[in-house]
């Protein structure tokens, strides 16, 4: 069997392509680097730098695969509000693009990531029957492409699955990004001996999922019979934990004197948002291994070897007002 990943460079498609390999799959994928490197992908996996809204070189690369994951995105939930022309572009355009290609090429299986925001501000714990109800241009561009593969699954007769992992990190996740990764913007900072910034007053709730946790239930995705044309949440629903303890665990991790600097809350932001695995827990025997505090124990560790870095701000901000965070427009995060 041969699958194809778009998005391989980036910290999930990489590591769904060391799953894949080492269960003897053939590998190939596709990334424009601008949120992964070239080095994550693993040498055995054929790699085309190639963007996904480029529909011909697209095509070429899928050739001959049987399921294809689509990862690849700019999944800043927070940015969306300010850069909603290059997130849009970069989730439904290339979502569409995407499925152009695997549809021509013949792909059996369509297996699209989706992303915890389609549920908006919906009643926690989120589970997969809720309408979805996005609160930003990113959730917005998600469900869209949702739809768009239901239909164009009903029209062209390819399997699909729609998953929907949440809050990701572990080791060789982007932690340079200032648009992104609560847990890894934490590490980094403190790592530097820099007090974090915490938006509004930390009380948001989340889970986050460890890695190993999402990578194991996806890749079952590629062969169950259980899931075709299935919403599945991916990622552990206990331990929901604040902003602030968040940080504090972290904190306790590294042994750093935790004082966060406050800025004012970023607009749309949900403030209760974790997931139900239960239907996980149904059709693919899931159940997390990992626990937050020691993912989070692996992540510093990762971190610290890997060392510290500043961050980079790579994307553009379409929309400067009052209301855009002092922490992007000021690059605050390397101060």
């Amino acid at each position: 069997m041969k699958v194809f990943i778009t998005g391989i460079a980036g910290f999930l498609g990489m590591h769904l392509a060391r799953a894949f390999l080492e269960e003897g799959w053939e590998v190939g994928g596709n990334d424009n680097l601008i949120g992964g490197y070239r080095e994550n992908v693993p040498p055995a996996a054929k790699f085309f730098q190639v963007d996904c809204i480029q529909r011909e070189e697209l095509v070429q690369a899928m050739k001959g695969s049987d399921v294809v994951y689509h990862c690849a995105a700019t999944p800043h939930e927070g940015l969306s509000v300010f850069s909603p022309a290059l997130v849009t572009k970069n989730v439904y355009l290339a979502t569409a693009t995407a499925l152009s290609a695997a549809i021509s090429t013949g792909v059996k299986r369509f297996i699209f990531c989706s992303s915890m925001a389609r549920y908006g501000t919906n009643r926690v714990p989120f589970t997969e029957d809720l309408e979805p109800r996005p609160q930003d241009p990113y959730g917005i561009a998600k469900v869209s492409s949702e739809t768009l593969i239901k239909l164009l699954a009903q029209v062209h007769g390819f399997e699909y699955v729609i998953a929907v992992p949440h809050n990701i990190y572990g080791p060789g996740q982007k932690y340079d990004d200032p648009y992104r990764n609560v847990v890894a913007i934490l590490i980094n900072r403190m790592l530097q001996g820099n007090q974090p910034y915490i938006y509004g007053d930390g009380t948001q709730r989340r889970c986050f999922s460890y890695i190993t946790d999402v990578v194991a239930p996806l890749t079952a995705m590629a062969t169950s019979l259980k899931v075709v044309g299935e919403v599945i949440n991916v990622g552990p629903d206990r331990e929901l934990v604040t902003i602030n303890e968040l940080a504090e665990t972290i904190a306790e991790i590294i042994g750093f004197p935790l004082e966060p600097i406050a800025l004012p809350p970023r607009p749309q932001e949900v403030r209760d948002a974790n997931c139900s695995a239960d239907k996980a827990r149904r059709l693919l025997d899931y159940e997390p291994q990992c626990s937050l505090r020691e993912g989070l124990e692996k992540m510093v560790a990762w971190v610290r070897e890997c060392g510290p870095r500043p961050f980079i701000y790579h994307l553009e901000l379409e929309i400067i007002n009052k209301l855009t965070p002092r922490a992007w427009t000021d690059q605050i995060f390397n101060k």
